[in-house]
């Protein structure tokens, strides 16, 4: 092994040991989700881990959610002040939920910290973060539509000991466990990432074995790298304030007005000032966003914008300033809810992508369906009156357009990267449901010379009486916009129908009671299509109608195409009136 001071960091070697650094991260994040016990974490993958450096900076994360930077960029950096460096040991491990207090986005999101020591000193961490079904709060499933508080979400965990040189806090555990209605799902979960972490614990100090302390050569540099490349992107950027405004439909019941999220972007030769001041204050209704998880949501942005290959690393965040008064939607003071924060938060990146479109054309999509249409069906469980029965659902949309293609279909969004969970599943461990409908929305793809994402059709059937049913989303009001002539998505939308009556339900209500045979419909929002329609391939727009992705009426009415369907079902393209039809539209 070379001493340290004969060591001269390489960009191969660094490339080696970032891509080390992520393989390890994500092997973390897929022992949890094949050691899990909740559907939420083994079949939507409401998970993410990352490795973070000695000093507490971000060094690699699992293409998962990017929505977990938040904790990710704040988690150690809270433990190292709290704690002090000194006072680790190895093998104590932390754990944390409050998003006010060194925690996630909100109170279902449970934080666990390992610090990996080598040669008596902390060399690394492995942090991980997992959607846990049920953490207590006022309602089954712990977030509602209703909440005026933090408090009424469910168990604040400031940043504490779960592990301590080895051994877990039994007493600690405990507490957790009896302030939740999935008892079992819960110790299985944490199980599954505490025991996870130790994965890459092990991973990082094999790593330390080859390397040494050059280690943290490396990993300092790749951080250097990051920032120079997002640094030299920003500069090609011409200097300016770009600007943009979108809405989030409401609060819920408990606010019921729309909710403005503005941004203006400065950029200043190589760096970037993000700033909030005009968007609305904080409401008391559970869409608040939390310090952090802005902070990741710029970070993500500004990724994706610039540079989707720049490692994701803390020097992407030396880039960039935030401005965001205190006491607004985007900076809440303690205690205001932020249970349905996603439902906002997606839309940040909306308006940051709006705000730079015109400067990076390559790379911005149209809105999308940003919001998180979530279904949490629940009821006594029959064979354990002490416990409930969660089933937890968040359904994709789609993904806005870009000048290069059509946006992607039923598929999440943003600061969410989940899956869908399989019917099979579903319905396996929660016989409360049947899912009656599930596929593409037709129309729901805004039109352009590339077509917006699809939504989803969703239906469930409930077969139990004394279900009830959480029904939350956005979207449903403002829908997603298109750029360069593009046309918007379509919103979504919740029924529920019983006995032959349908009745349209609310964005985002709490505790409906549900009949036995009653169907409840979820439609996602679709999301916007780039450039003219009328410039779209008419052949394209064939295979469209022949997909069901788009109606032969919208396919004239939109895009200036003719399509005609012979007797036998065979769909042509009418060329003599699709002519017609398109020259009157450029007269």
């Amino acid at each position: 092994m070379k001493k340290q001071s004969d060591f001269k960091v390489d960009a191969i070697t660094v490339e080696i040991i970032g891509n080390l650094m992520m393989s390890i991260a994500e092997e973390t994040c897929l022992s949890i989700i094949k050691s899990a016990y909740s559907t939420n974490i083994k079949e939507r993958r409401d998970v993410s881990s990352a490795v973070i450096g000695p000093d507490g900076s971000l060094v690699a994360q699992a293409d998962y959610l990017p929505m977990h930077l938040n904790a990710f960029l704040t988690f150690v950096p809270y433990i190292y002040e709290h704690f002090g460096k000194e006072n680790i040991k190895n093998g104590d491990m932390f754990i944390g939920n409050d998003p006010y207090f060194g925690g996630g986005n909100h109170l279902p999101d449970i934080v666990i910290a390992e610090p990996v020591f080598g040669d008596g000193e902390i060399i690394g961490w492995v942090v991980n973060m997992a959607h846990h079904s049920d953490i207590g709060g006022m309602v089954p499933g712990s977030t509602s539509s209703t909440a005026s508080s933090i408090f009424q979400e469910g168990i604040r965990i400031p940043v504490i000991r779960i592990c301590k040189e080895g051994e877990i806090d039994q007493d600690l555990l405990q507490l957790l466990l009896g302030n939740t209605r999935t008892r079992s799902e819960r110790i299985g979960d944490l199980t599954a990432q505490i025991s996870s972490n130790h994965v890459g614990a092990r991973r990082i100090r094999e790593a330390y074995a080859k390397y040494g302390k050059n280690l943290r050569l490396c990993l300092d540099e790749l951080l250097n790298y990051s920032e120079r490349r997002l640094r030299k992107a920003i500069e090609a950027v011409p200097d300016g304030v770009y600007s943009y405004t979108d809405y989030v439909d409401d609060g819920g019941e408990n606010y019921p007005y729309p909710l403005k999220i503005s941004v203006d972007v400065h950029i200043t030769g190589d760096s970037i000032l993000f700033d909030f001041s005009k968007t609305c204050n904080q409401v008391p209704a559970p869409i608040n966003i939390s310090y952090n998880t802005l902070l990741a949501t710029c970070f993500y942005s500004l990724k994706v914008l610039f540079g989707v290959d720049i490692p994701a690393t803390s020097g992407i965040f030396r880039v960039f300033q935030v401005i965001a008064p205190k006491g607004s939607l985007v900076n809440p003071i303690d205690p205001a809810p932020l249970g349905l924060t996603i439902n906002s938060a997606q839309r940040l990146p909306d308006v940051i992508f709006g705000a730079l479109a015109e400067v990076a054309k390559d790379r911005v999509i149209a809105g999308c369906n940003s919001t998180c249409q979530t279904t949490v069906f629940t009821c006594q469980d029959p064979t354990n009156p002490s416990a409930s029965i969660i089933c937890h659902e968040a359904i994709g949309g789609g993904s806005g357009a870009s000048r290069h293609a059509d946006g992607l279909s039923g598929v999440q969004v943003h600061l969410t990267n989940t899956s869908n969970m399989p019917i099979e599943a579903m319905e396996t461990e929660f016989p409360l449901i049947m899912i009656r409908k599930y596929g593409l929305r037709k129309d729901s793809g805004g039109a352009g010379t590339f077509r917006g994402g699809l939504g989803i059709d969703r239906e469930f059937e409930v077969m139990w009486d004394n279900v009830y049913l959480k029904a939350t989303g956005d979207r449903q009001v403002y829908a997603p916009y298109g750029l360069e002539g593009g046309g918007a998505g379509a919103t979504g939308a919740f029924y529920r129908s019983f006995e032959g009556k349908t009745t349209k339900m609310p964005g985002k209500s709490t505790g409906n009671l549900m009949h036995k045979g009653e169907l409840v419909v979820a439609l996602t929002p679709g999301a916007g299509g780039y450039g003219d329609p009328y410039k779209r391939d008419p052949t394209l727009i064939l295979e469209d109608v022949m997909n069901g992705y788009v109606s032969i009426e919208m396919a004239e009415k939109l895009y200036g195409v003719k399509i005609g369907e012979s007797e036998k079902g065979f769909f042509s393209i009418d060329q003599a009136t699709t002519s017609i039809l398109r020259a009157q539209k450029y007269k």
